[in-house]
């Protein structure tokens, strides 16, 4: 493919050419200057994707959005929030113009139906005429084009046309439209945003700006329908093209499934056939003419595409009472862009039909919430309240979790005053979720332990297990008892820390915010010094110190530093980058985790490490594919990402091994990475895989050495996998950590035939160079805070 590098504007051109990624270049390149007047390169297609067209260009629908407001008094574009590359994030309101100015009381009524529902089928009854909010987001995957265009198509028709299905449309619904739900991949042709997270997998963290545009439109809104626009599945039956949710079993425990699914069902089958209405008419290649209807997964399939976890767009909807369909087009052509504008027709046109029952089961679900009645729900499933203690010293991750839940609709309290539940005094200061609140499926989903749903079916389409308290490392006690305490409601958390006497000081080893403060402290000439337990020590009460330990948010106490402690240095931290091997960068999450622990990360491609080497570094971690060290490649798509040839394999064995005998540390990360490790000839461990969508929540003996690598981690604690990976043939290693050795060891998640696991090694150490393989996930997707010690801890080690 051929690109024109332009002459790039300001002092910043050159460090910008140098981080254009190798898939904007390969798959084209279109220039454009952004806001600063800096000139881009913009992908012109994704080598993923099996068809092309001229797809309307990221930096082109700005102007595009404002030509239609012009044109219309029917419609709001907005810039509500930057990407996390900067680019723009455009939300645009469409209605008809009675409505425009009225969206603040339709807010507060739609506020109505989680605080007094009985209020809201009352207003429900007396205005027949009341308009809903459908949420439409666009192309959260950045390559899925068609989204986007079609949302854009569908915008220009409501603002600009006077025909019946528009009026219809306008008459009962405000739609609001998340235009470019990833601008970094649109720009940058690749599924995943700037900091390579796919944020349809993010909606239960919530780490990237992306994602949490898309809730706090959830939130200001409650929509009624949301549809998440993707691309692209087809033949997933014999002519049936592409797909409409609802999905498979399993489905979460904590919906409440009943009240969604008949018009989830009946929703999807409208769209259906809309699309295919005049389809001999509207489309032009025989996988469509031919087509005799969608594949549905509920009505079409028995497992395979699941609802279960909260991490995708419209699973997570639900929990605010939203009809949320996936819609994946077939193609990435005209036709797929036309098969996308047929189905949100179709939906819309069902909405208009029945928005009073449908919002009055909307209703329902936050009225059995309110009232704690689930009638569908075996007795106890939801506890009567969740009580939220508090660490003192470190605070910072369960203020960290009632902050997320509040910014998810989630009523939190905090008692003023000691209270006593089964047994046990709580202090003032801790925190209430009680369960007789509106959302309680969402508080619940994001505070219990999860459940074992192996057996419940064949395979899951992603995770299965994702506890925050578990995942983050805060305490969260289910309690069925009523719960008497004087409590006030929460809004916000101050996350402010302290310094208390005049040193020398302690950080505990307890925290993601901990280990930052000990890396900012360094970056700052601030002598640090570990001890064997973990714990760190530094003196000074500078300014600087103060403020760093303020945003720490942590209570720092003066203390005695024992005699054995050691002084640590700053820390430069290679990591190897997966550009996007079948569409993933699998390397994402552990860099995000090591950059919020506050250490300094480069990112470096094979092919650099193989002709530049490692010199500069102190640390080098493998935390991807095994791939990233092939030397051939069928795929034209993934060729950009590793290595060339067998000469340059044999170059990277040898300055990794040159590393390592220059004092450097190597972490491996998870089971592909330690695939990758034995290639290099690292290790001779046997490395054995769960299968490749097995994951979940496991118990693990971290007490199996003295060594620093699990300070702070128990013989009775928690993990957790994803294509689980264990170590036999340990002899010539030292074994750091094992599953624990007793049938239950699996906590929650979904990973058939583990047996074998049972006691085995998941952490271990080789004995004459500085080589560790984690077989775990510490830095899985930037969700699982309470293990990302495990990387620091290894780095100090």
């Amino acid at each position: 493919m051929k690109y024109t590098k332009e002459l790039l504007v300001g002092a910043l051109s050159l460090s910008l050419l140098v981080s254009i990624p190798y898939h904007a270049l390969a798959n084209g390149g279109q220039s454009y200057k952004n806001a600063q007047s800096i000139e881009l390169i913009e992908a012109e297609k994704s080598l993923f994707n099996n068809e092309h067209y001229d797809f309307l260009k990221y930096s082109e629908i700005g102007n595009k959005l404002q030509e239609i407001a012009k044109q219309s008094n029917r419609i709001t574009v907005e810039v509500k929030g930057k990407s996390s590359q900067g680019h723009d994030m455009y939300v645009v309101t469409v209605s008809d113009p009675s409505a425009k100015g009225k969206y603040g009381h339709i807010q507060a009524l739609r506020k109505q139906m989680f605080k007094n529902p009985e209020k809201a089928q009352d207003w429900i009854a007396k205005n027949p005429d009341f308009k809903v909010p459908v949420m439409i987001n666009a192309s959260v995957h950045g390559t899925e084009y068609v989204g986007t265009d079609a949302a854009i198509q569908l915008i220009e028709q409501l603002a600009t046309q006077n025909d019946d299905v528009t009026t219809k449309i306008l008459e009962n619904n405000i739609l609001i439209f998340n235009v470019v739900a990833n601008p970094d991949g649109r720009v940058d042709g690749t599924r995943f945003n700037g900091n390579g997270i796919d944020l349809n997998r993010d909606f239960i963290t919530q780490s990237q700006p992306e994602t949490k545009l898309a809730v706090e439109l959830m939130t200001e809104w409650n929509p009624m329908v949301l549809l998440d626009l993707h691309g692209y599945v087809k033949n997933y039956g014999p002519n049936l093209q592409g797909l409409i949710e609802p999905c498979t079993p399993p489905h979460n425990p904590n919906y409440e499934y009943d009240l969604f699914i008949e018009h989830g069902l009946a929703a999807a089958e409208a769209m259906e056939a809309e699309i295919m209405k005049d389809k001999e008419t509207e489309f032009t290649t025989p996988l469509y003419e031919n087509m005799v209807g969608s594949y549905i997964p509920y009505r079409d399939d028995a497992a395979g595409w699941d609802d279960y976890p909260p991490i995708f767009t419209p699973m997570y909807a639900m929990y605010h009472g939203s009809f949320a369909h996936t819609l994946e087009a077939p193609t990435n052509d005209e036709n797929g862009v036309k098969w996308t504008y047929d189905a949100m027709i179709g939906a819309l046109t069902y909405a208009s039909e029945n928005r009073t029952d449908m919002i009055t089961d909307q209703i329902e679900i936050f009225k059995r919430g309110i009232q704690f009645d689930h009638p569908t729900h075996d007795a106890g499933f939801f506890p009567k309240a969740y009580i939220l203690p508090v660490d003192e010293q470190d605070p910072t991750v369960t203020k960290k979790a009632v902050n997320h839940l509040i910014t998810n609709d989630i009523k939190v309290e905090e008692a003023k005053k000691a209270f006593t539940v089964d047994g046990v005094t709580y202090p003032a200061g801790t925190f209430l979720v009680s369960m007789d609140q509106a959302k309680a499926g969402l508080a619940n989903t994001m505070l219990w332990d999860g459940e074992d749903i192996s057996e419940d079916t064949t395979a899951m389409y992603d995770i299965s297990a994702w506890s925050l308290p578990e995942l983050w490392g805060f305490e969260a006690i289910a309690t069925q008892s009523d719960v008497k305490a004087q409590s006030v409601s929460v809004n916000k958390v101050n996350e402010q820390g302290k310094l208390v006497g005049k040193g020398p000081f302690l950080i505990p080893n307890t925290s993601v915010k901990a280990v930052n403060l000990v890396n900012s402290l360094l970056s700052n000439g601030v002598t640090v010094e570990k001890g064997t337990d973990g714990t760190f020590y530094f003196s000074g009460t500078s300014n600087v110190v103060k403020n760093l330990v303020s945003q720490s948010g942590l209570t720092i106490n003066t203390t005695a530093v024992p005699a054995d402690t050691s002084e640590l240095s700053s820390v430069k931290v290679a990591i190897l980058k997966d550009g996007g091997i079948g569409k993933v960068q699998s390397h994402a999450g552990t860099k995000l985790s090591l950059e919020r622990l506050g250490f300094d990360v480069t990112e470096l491609h094979p092919r650099d490490v193989a002709t530049q080497g490692l010199e500069g570094y102190d640390v080098f971690v493998y935390s991807a594919t095994s791939s990233l060290l092939a030397t051939s490649q069928s795929s034209v798509a993934n060729r950009d990402f590793w290595l060339l040839n067998a000469d340059q394999l044999n170059l990277f064995k040898e300055n990794v091994n040159s590393f390592l005998a220059s004092e450097g540390k190597y972490i491996s990360v998870g089971a592909l990475s330690a695939d990758a490790t034995k290639t290099l000839g690292l290790t001779n461990v046997t490395v054995n895989k769960g299968g490749s969508n097995s994951n979940g929540i496991v118990k693990v003996d971290y007490s199996m050495s003295e060594s620093a690598i699990t300070n702070g981690y128990g013989d009775h604690d928690l993990g957790f996998v994803y294509r689980p990976a264990y170590f036999t043939n340990v002899t010539d290693t030292k074994v750091i950590a094992t599953y624990e050795d007793s049938e239950d060891f699996f906590v929650a998640g979904h990973w058939r035939n583990r047996t074998g696991a049972t006691g085995e090694a998941v952490i271990v150490q080789e004995k004459d160079q500085d080589v560790t393989l984690i077989g775990l996930e510490p830095g899985f997707r930037d969700h699982t805070d309470y293990l990302f010690r495990l990387l620091s801890n290894t780095i100090f080690e």
